[in-house]
């Protein structure tokens, strides 16, 4: 098999990787080398790929155990393919698509869940003559690039990651809504996290995010603006201007990403997704809701 080649298309991640048909198998040697590829530059594209659901299935499985998409509405999957998630502002099954505003907030695949995704595979097939674009930030730059001191404070905290923070799922069917939520409660997961094939730190912030565990409301408001908005700054961004038949493999377990809303709607965007399965990591959320200045003020007022 010919020898990828692999060209850096930004600063913070991202690279193209050209010279490969993935409609055919690929070999233990070639393997090896997307692997480390992928752990160098986050996110990887590749180009001009036209590929069967059965052949974009069969390329993500080179870099881990897909998922099944449990977590998801059975009627965001592709028919007789549940391990491809259909994300599209096109009509499904007669009625408008549940995936339609997907991704439209800074988040990291399946942070809501118990196991956030590995990684995920997502191939363009339709899209709009302008716009659509995603971008990716690189949470691993953006731990690193805090003070020493405040990567100390964070270490040690955990934040609730929340489904009913999906922006846009005010706007889904209602049973959609519920099904989802009862999937999917809430879930406590370390703000730093450790890369576990690089053994690098990383930020897990984004904006499903409701709030950090042991500090009042006040304090995590502030503090989840300050991460959020340090983690998505421009040198940390790559973005992602897409063509029909690129497939692009990102690690979820070092980013965040968020599909933007920056084109004509009437016009078709269809885009597949296969999902890695990731480690299972979080826990069940059990503690209250962060505190209120107020409630604080009463409970020291009670004490003195």
């Amino acid at each position: 098999m010919a020898e990828p080649t692999i060209t850096p298309l930004g600063y913070a991640m991202g690279a193209e990787v050209t010279g490969l048909d993935l409609r055919r198998p690929i070999d233990d040697l070639t393997r090896r080398r997307l692997y480390e590829a992928w752990l160098k530059h986050v996110v990887l594209v590749f180009p001009g790929q036209a590929l069967t659901p059965q052949q974009h299935i069969a390329f993500s499985a080179n870099f881990g155990t897909l998922d099944d998409h449990a977590s998801q509405a059975p009627e965001t999957l592709l028919e007789n393919e549940p391990q491809i998630l259909v994300v599209t502002n096109k009509h499904r099954l007669g009625k408008p698509s549940g995936t339609r505003n997907t991704g439209r907030n800074w988040h990291t695949d399946l942070s809501y869940s118990l196991r956030p995704a590995k990684g995920a595979l997502l191939l363009c097939q339709e899209k709009p003559p302008v716009g659509g674009d995603t971008m990716w930030a690189n949470l691993t730059m953006a731990y690193e690039t805090l003070s020493p001191t405040m990567q100390r404070f964070i270490e040690g905290l955990e934040a609730v990651h929340d489904v009913s923070l999906v922006k846009g799922i005010g706007q889904r069917d209602p049973a959609v809504i519920q099904g989802l939520r009862s999937r999917n409660p809430p879930v406590v997961h370390p703000m730093v996290r450790v890369h576990p094939d690089t053994g690098r730190k990383s930020l897990l912030a984004g904006e499903r995010v409701s709030h950090i565990l042991g500090l009042t409301e006040d304090e995590s408001t502030a503090l989840l603006n300050f991460l959020n908005a340090h983690a998505t700054s421009p040198e940390f961004v790559y973005r992602h201007r897409w063509r029909v038949g690129d497939i692009v493999l990102w690690d979820n377990r070092c980013t965040c990403h968020v599909a933007l809303p920056d084109f004509d709607q009437s016009q078709p965007r269809l885009m597949l997704r296969c999902s890695l399965q990731g480690e299972a990591v979080g826990r069940l959320a059990e503690a209250a809701p962060a505190a209120t200045k107020e409630q604080m003020i009463q409970t020291v007022a009670a004490l003195s």
